[in-house]
Formats: C-alpha cells, sequence, structure tokens
C-alpha cells in the first residue's frame, strides 16, 4: 500500500471505528500530511519501507527546518501522531512490525500554564460592558469561559439547550464526554441578558441555529471569532500579557485552586480524564505563594 493511501485508510479508521472528535481527526491530518511531505522528499512512497533511522530523522528535520522549525511540544504532538498511524499498520497486516514503536519524542521541560490575574479577568470581562449586540454577546461569552473552565470549542458548541435550570450548563468535552458544570451569578445574568436582548435579533438575520453564540449574521461563532474576541477585549482593557480563550480556562483552575478548591473537584469542572493533568495547576499556585513569602518574610531572603 502506498504511503498517503495508508494515512486516509487511518484516518477513515480513527474517524469512523474510534469515533474521535473532528478536531482531533483534522489534527491527525495536519500532522500526517507534514509526515507524508518529508516522506516525499525522501523519496519514500511505501510505509513499510520506513525504518527507525528515517523516523528519528523526520523528528530531527522537524526541529531543525529552515522554515517555521517546531518546538518540543509539536514535535512530540505530531510524531504522536505518526506512531499512531504505525502501530495501526502493524495492527493490520500492511506492515510486518510497528518501526515507531521505539522512537522517542524530544524531552519536555515543564511547561506551566499561563493565568492572568484576579484584577486583570475584571479588566477584560468590563471592557465587554455596553448594550450593543455584540457587547451582550461578548460579555456572555467571555463571563462563561471564566465561569466554567470551559474550552473555546466546547463554548462556540454550546446550544440553548445547553443552558441548564439551577445555573448549570452541559459541557461537552473530548471524546463525546458529557459534563455538568455550574455557572457563577455573574455569568448566569450577562447569558441572560444576551438571551433577552441580543441573540434574538441575531438570530433573525441569518438560518434558524440551535447554537447559543450567534455571528453579527446570525451564524455559530467560531473558534477564531472567539480568539478575535478575546484578543479585542485584551487590547481594550489594556492587559499587555498574551490572552487566549485558553488562558480564561487556565485562570479559572488556578483562580479555584488559590481560593482552596479539591484538585479532583477542578479536574472533574475542566474535564479532565487524569488528576495528573489538573495537579500542574497546583505548581503555579505553590509558586505565587512562593514569591508572596520570600517577598514579605523579613527572613525569607
Amino acid at each position: 500500500m502506498k504511503l498517503q493511501p495508508a494515512i486516509d485508510s487511518y484516518l477513515r479508521h480513527v474517524s469512523v471505528e474510534r469515533g474521535l472528535a473532528a478536531n482531533t481527526i483534522a489534527a491527525y491530518r495536519r500532522d500526517l500530511a507534514l509526515y507524508a511531505a518529508w516522506c516525499d522528499e525522501q523519496g519514500i512512497e511505501d510505509p513499510a519501507s520506513v525504518d527507525q533511522s528515517a523516523l528519528s530523522a523526520f523528528v530531527q528535520h522537524l526541529g531543525t527546518r529552515e522554515e517555521s522549525p517546531l518546538t518540543s511540544s509539536s514535535i512530540a504532538r505530531v510524531l504522536s501522531s505518526v506512531r499512531g498511524f504505525h502501530r495501526f499498520l502493524a495492527e493490520e497486516g500492511v506492515t510486518t512490525t510497528d518501526v515507531a514503536r521505539e522512537t522517542k519524542p524530544p524531552k519536555l521541560g515543564t511547561r506551566l500554564p499561563k493565568a492572568i490575574s484576579i484584577e486583570d479577568v475584571e479588566r477584560l470581562l468590563a471592557a465587554t460592558d455596553g448594550e450593543s449586540l455584540q457587547q451582550l454577546r461578548d460579555k456572555a461569552l467571555l463571563e462563561l469561559l471564566y465561569a466554567t473552565g470551559a474550552r473555546v470549542s466546547e463554548a462556540v458548541s454550546l446550544n440553548v439547550d445547553d443552558v441548564l435550570e439551577d445555573g448549570v450548563i452541559r459541557l461537552l468535552g473530548k471524546g463525546g464526554k458529557q459534563r455538568i458544570v455550574p455557572v457563577g451569578s455573574f455569568a448566569r445574568a450577562a447569558i441572560d441578558a444576551y438571551l433577552v436582548r441580543a441573540r434574538p435579533t441575531l438570530s433573525a438575520r441569518g438560518a434558524a441555529t440551535p447554537a447559543l453564540f450567534l455571528g453579527l449574521r446570525g451564524q455559530r461563532v467560531s473558534r477564531q471569532n472567539a480568539w478575535l474576541i478575546i484578543r479585542a477585549a485584551a487590547e481594550r482593557a489594556g492587559i499587555t500579557a498574551e490572552v487566549s480563550p485558553h488562558t480564561l480556562r487556565h485562570s479559572f483552575a488556578t483562580h479555584l485552586l488559590a481560593g482552596g478548591a479539591d484538585v479532583r473537584v477542578v479536574q472533574e469542572l475542566l474535564g479532565h480524564s487524569s488528576v495528573a493533568t489538573t495537579q500542574i495547576y497546583t505548581m503555579v499556585t505553590a509558586d505565587t505563594l512562593r514569591d508572596m513569602y520570600t517577598s514579605a518574610h523579613p527572613r525569607a531572603r
């Protein structure tokens, strides 16, 4: 089997048989397109002809290429996609061995999530104040992201019916896993104002859709739209740190833990499958406490 048909077969497998999310499949497709392009440059047409030395050379290429060399974390992600592809080929009998099994990604340093202060969050949210359709929508979106720690893909995928009674929303996370997350009073008020005073008008501008957050033409807000909304609010608020939708998710977790929330509760709220993923936020709060101690205690230095 040639390389590209083999990649197409693998993508169908993860889509149909494993039922992975569309965003995950899109990421696999991008990663394997990089791999296929490199193999083409090397004259590799058959995946059965790939060996460990070729894979090691591919990993080195990703980090040293002249145009946009990848970081260690990005290389690890691409290699994970390639390893899954070669494992599939071995399981299907297309190749006799899983040549990628022993290929190791570059070591990653510990990357702490980037959160902004509570004061900066308040400035960011205040930057969406106003009564225009766009301001009401932006306020509801940002308040919800910070109130729930939702991933941006989860937020823009919300439908009106996912806003449940008793101050909770239903989020659909990775792998199609649902979770119910409480929504604070500020976010509830912002969402209610948007639903009453903005969404009906926005909805009338486009085709009928159950989407909660709508663009100015009545279509569902995209992930890219959400990123632009947040960046514009950060600029108006005068926040110099880089702010993205994930910044609000990081800030949500960091502020909860700093306020005394149990790490396993935060794990459930974030939709992490492992508590180890959530525990990285405890390192952030520990660093903050250490900095405060060093600056405030007379015998700390």
